[in-house]
């Protein structure tokens, strides 16, 4: 059986069939427009012109976000008594070039790359509002649904907090997403029940003290020694102040100081990431690294400057509506196209909206069936396998069918 027949097998009988085939073309084509006109987080105005002009081509009256970019449409009548059901996509690129070579949607904007599956997620949204804006016109969309499209996810501390000053949660009762997932083939999805990514905030130390000679160290604030056991020992400390299970931990991706051999610096500066598995620990964090920085500036007689910015919890999914996913899936696909999967270091700002309302996001699967190449996100040759749209498409759309019922 081909991957574009798996559909057609019986499933729920509330449920619409497969796709039509001119729809899945032209969710093919828009996802492969917007790979070729990647923009940053709050930069989106392309997209969300696209976006807003297909959704009002179908009748529907999409809003756009306070914030200039990103916007929101609900499909059927909130009436208070039945809480939305929202899917949320995220809509921006990467600052890094697409290294793809021969393909003929590569980006057209240089040093910018949907590497992360954004237009995947996008696309798979909007089909899905057009296939349940279908539904509600015919009397058979069982509880209002609204569309979330929101912009810079890629921007700490996520777009998703604009989204939610903006109302986009405003009446609803549950939410939905997906993230493209290199690991798991198309025509699959990975879920967990708990957490299924990480915390992560972003760190920014300076330090400053006397500098002088290398020859007389003891009347100088030896910073570089000062920075050297900052980045060696601030992990070690963080971690062994918190339960070894909640997973914290530091890492520096950046240390600077100094330009000569023989000259102790007066400044040095070191950035990296926090990363955490554990909401509580999550929310010590700061305090725990702020504290540990200043103890080792401390005996070394620097000056310290910290930085921490907030960036996202971890996206904890909701037991109820995680079986919502698993069970729509299952109806429309079987239950074998359902796999168990693995939390994640990385974050998503998806862990906002679930700070607020009860959620849940798979990972969709995209490497193509037999292909076992070792590919990852956010590397300028991603790509996915395209019948990954019409696994999302029905993935949405069974669970705003389904979910009426739970």
């Amino acid at each position: 059986m081909s991957r574009e027949s798996e559909a057609d097998q019986p499933g729920d009988a509330v449920l619409p069939g497969a796709l039509p085939e001119a729809l899945r073309a032209e969710l093919v084509a828009f996802r492969r427009d917007l790979h070729m006109h990647p923009e940053l987080g709050n930069q989106e105005f392309r997209t969300t012109a696209a976006i807003k002009a297909r959704l009002e081509q179908e009748g529907l009256a999409p809003r756009v976000l306070d914030t200039g970019t990103g916007l929101i449409c609900d499909i059927g009548d909130p009436d208070g008594a039945r809480p939305m059901l929202a899917l949320r996509a995220d809509i921006d690129a990467l600052p890094i070039p697409d290294a793809k070579a021969h393909c003929a949607y590569r980006s057209t904007v240089p040093d910018r790359a949907h590497a992360c599956g954004h237009d995947v997620h996008t696309t798979v949204v909007l089909g899905a509002g057009l296939v349940l804006a279908g539904l509600h016109r015919e009397g058979r969309l069982p509880q209002p649904v609204r569309l979330i499209f929101q912009p810079a996810e890629e921007i700490l501390p996520g777009g998703a907090t604009d989204a939610i000053e903006s109302g986009a949660l405003e009446g609803v009762g549950r939410i939905i997403g997906v993230h493209c997932d290199p690991k798991v083939d198309a025509g699959r999805i990975g879920l967990r029940h708990g957490p299924i990514t990480s915390a992560c905030d972003r760190l920014e130390v300076a330090l400053d003290g006397a500098g002088g000679h290398t020859a007389r160290p003891h009347l100088t604030t030896d910073l570089v020694t000062a920075a050297a056991r900052v980045a060696t020992e601030v992990p070690y400390l963080v971690g062994r102040r918190v339960d070894a299970r909640s997973g914290l931990a530091v890492t520096w991706g950046r240390i600077e100081s100094g330009h000569a051999c023989n000259v102790i610096p007066q400044h040095a500066e070191l950035s990296g990431t926090v990363r955490c598995l554990d909401l509580d620990a999550w929310r010590q964090a700061p305090d725990l690294v702020h504290a540990a920085i200043d103890e080792i500036a401390d005996l070394y007689r620097a000056k310290s400057e910290i930085n921490y910015i907030r960036g996202v919890p971890p996206v904890v999914n909701d037991l109820v509506v995680t079986e919502l996913l698993r069970d729509a899936m299952a109806a429309r696909r079987g239950a074998h196209s359902v796999e168990d999967t693995e939390q994640s270091l990385g974050g998503e700002d998806f862990s906002w909206y679930l700070e607020q309302v009860p959620g849940a996001m798979a990972r969709l699967g995209v490497r193509r069936p037999g292909d076992r190449t070792v590919r990852d996100l956010h590397q300028g040759d991603f790509d996915v396998d395209e019948h990954a749209i019409t696994v999302g498409v029905e993935l949405f759309t069974a669970a705003a069918l389904l979910g009426a019922e739970r």
